[in-house]
């Protein structure tokens, strides 16, 4: 643990002149106390037990506040600095009280985070000089640095910045922790600034590693920048964000995601990001998740390209996200395959490893790092296997049509979207909450277990994604649920003997009979359905155990009075027709079909399927 630190509370705050002239910029109140106050309150909650102040400017509101901080539980102590010495000077004075490991903070930065954990760091890696490090939204004027994979500081680039430099978005956020070799790269009586003058220069000479943290540190030095850090103190995501809390992450896949996937990218130049992606991460960066890219990258073990290389790609990736005022908070890469045997290949990467997705191990150092509760977290990609290594994580999973579009998925992801912009929007926005209180409250009024609830609708209406975001609503809540998808008792296109209408692509009266066994507590065996060409319909076993509610979910959960009869609540999705031609459409070209084909399918379902569908809605319980 822990126990001297230095908070540098001397600046003028210039910046602020017209908030508040009569105090120094770290006795700024913030929601009625001064930042100073939360900070030296940070390190008594760290079993911190000395603190100097630097003092300077208006010292006496500073003294005459803390006193000798026995009202804080700490003892605090004062140096003054009688001219203006930068961020070193008063460091440096203080050299014969800092004879042991010591933690530098700053008086005009909000800082909320686990000391504790950062002083773990700083010994695990016999760090002389610990830098706490972040991605902020705006890296092209702030001062960045470049780190090794184990975390140790390989270079320094003060700011300003030419327009053409590329670079990892991980900006000093003036927290430091010290050992006592710091002082003699240190000058006495010498105005210098750590980040400036110091830190370019002893990145080569010392031990000195970055402290890469989600966690809350921002300088409150202007007017807006005071106004927005009392906006998130009153919101509590300054709390939040302090990692002895469980995160919240939205782990991200990079190539067909993010970016444009044009196969195995190996030059910074062949990276193209969608058009949405920049102002996707921004909105994550603004809600409670982490933004977390998970990415295989075998371009390594394939001799493509070399690590170096790799990093000049992820600098393009950041570059691009900061010029937007997007960040991601981590990026996680795997860069092993398992198959040898090829021209160019590079031996040491050609291994089975744990990191690889479909395993989930990117996500649990992921996880492991950042106190992440992975039960509260989403993988959104555009492979099987990043459905796969999700849900063997814990996460929550949406595939989404760009990139490989999961077409040849054979175990699929809990949701199906178009994009990114649109899976974030869905975990965000929170879209279906009015539908599932209203269904949870008509649940918890009846006293009938297992309650069965039919979820019926066109296609493309969006009653999949509500049927699962409810039963992963009804499980968070201690309910255990069947849910049956319908759309696996649909016959294949071969056996087909006419297209008259919708009802005879089904088996219905089998399936009227299955579920009523399924309802008995009989194992059924459905013969699946496969939703893309690429796919093979797979098999899916039902059997109700010891559910409290079974799920229904299809086009004919309405169809006939038998299937109507087994339901105690009856849901029906409606779907305008523009909405619905327009998914219609976008569900068909990743499919594979011409615009042409597209054009006649639904002219030619329209009056036999969507037409004769859009009427069972005089069936329903609840119309969403």
């Amino acid at each position: 643990m822990i126990k001297k630190a230095v908070i540098l509370a001397g600046g003028k705050g210039t910046r602020l002149q017209g908030v508040r002239e009569d105090i120094p910029k770290p006795m700024m109140p913030i929601a009625g106390k001064p930042l100073l106050a939360y900070l030296v309150e940070l390190c008594a909650q760290h079993g911190i037990t000395e603190i100097w102040l630097t003092v300077n400017h208006l010292k006496e509101s500073i003294i005459n506040y803390f006193g000798d901080g026995k009202d804080f539980g700490v003892a605090i102590k004062y140096y003054e600095e009688t001219q203006p010495l930068g961020t070193v000077g008063g460091v440096k004075a203080l050299e014969p009280e800092l004879q042991e490991d010591f933690l530098v903070l700053y008086g005009d930065v909000m800082v909320n985070m686990d000391i504790d954990r950062l002083y773990a760091f700083h010994q695990e890696k016999g760090s002389e000089a610990t830098l706490v490090v972040h991605p902020n939204d705006h890296p092209y004027d702030s001062d960045l640095l470049a780190l090794a994979d184990d975390g140790r500081v390989t270079n320094f680039y003060p700011k300003p910045h030419t327009e053409d430099f590329r670079y990892r978005n991980v900006v000093n956020a003036a927290t430091y922790i010290f050992s006592p070799s710091i002082f003699k790269h240190l000058q006495a009586g010498v105005k210098a600034d750590f980040g400036k003058d110091i830190f370019p220069k002893i990145v080569h000479e010392l031990n000195v590693y970055g402290y890469n943290t989600p966690e809350y540190l921002k300088d409150m030095g202007t007017p807006g920048r005071l106004q927005k850090v009392e906006g998130d103190l009153l919101s509590g995501k300054i709390e939040a964000r302090n990692l002895h809390n469980k995160q919240k992450c939205i782990f991200l896949d990079r190539d067909g995601v993010i970016n444009y996937d044009t196969d195995l990218i190996k030059h910074p130049d062949e990276l193209k990001l969608y058009p949405f992606a920049a102002d996707v991460i921004k909105k994550i960066n603004k809600s409670g998740y982490l933004a977390v890219v998970i990415t295989n990258q075998s371009v390594i073990a394939r001799g493509l390209t070399d690590l170096d290389g790799l990093n000049e790609i992820f600098k393009k990736l950041e570059t691009e996200l900061g010029h937007d005022g997007a960040f991601l908070d981590a990026i996680y890469f795997c860069p092993h395959h398992p198959d040898g045997g090829f021209p160019g290949e590079v031996p040491e990467f050609k291994v089975v490893c744990d990191c690889r997705k479909p395993k989930p191990g990117m996500l649990l150092q992921a996880a492991e790092r950042f106190n992440i509760d992975l039960s509260q977290s989403w993988m959104i990609g555009d492979s099987e296997r990043d459905g796969l290594a999700g849900k063997a994580a814990g996460c929550k999973t949406i595939g989404v049509k760009t990139g490989h579009g999961v077409k040849n998925a054979k175990l699929l992801s809990d949701y199906f979207m178009g994009n990114m912009q649109e899976a974030v929007d869905f975990i965000l926005d929170e879209p279906l909450e009015d539908e599932i209180t209203q269904i949870y409250d008509a649940f918890t009024a009846s006293a009938k277990r297992p309650f069965v609830i039919s979820v019926a609708g066109n296609t493309r209406s969006g009653k999949s994604t509500l049927a699962t975001y409810l039963q992963h609503t009804l499980e968070a809540n201690g309910h255990k649920v069947l849910k049956v998808e319908l759309d696996d008792w649909i016959l294949p296109k071969s056996e087909r003997e006419t297209e008259v209408d919708v009802f005879h692509n089904f088996q219905l009266p089998k399936l009227e009979r299955d579920v009523e066994a399924i309802l008995h507590g009989n194992e059924v065996a459905a013969s699946g359905y496969a939703r893309h060409p690429l796919r093979t319909a797979q098999q899916v076993d039902y059997k109700l155990e010891d559910h409290d509610v079974i799920i229904l979910e299809g086009i004919v959960a309405l169809s006939t009075e038998h299937l109507r009869s087994l339901a105690d609540l009856k849901i029906f999705k409606q779907i305008d027709e523009e909405t619905l031609k327009s998914r219609v459409t976008t569900f068909y070209d990743w499919k594979g079909f011409s615009p042409e084909a597209i054009e006649k399918l639904y002219a030619e379902r329209k009056p036999t399927e969507y037409d004769l569908i859009a009427m069972e809605v005089k069936f329903a319980d609840l119309v969403f």
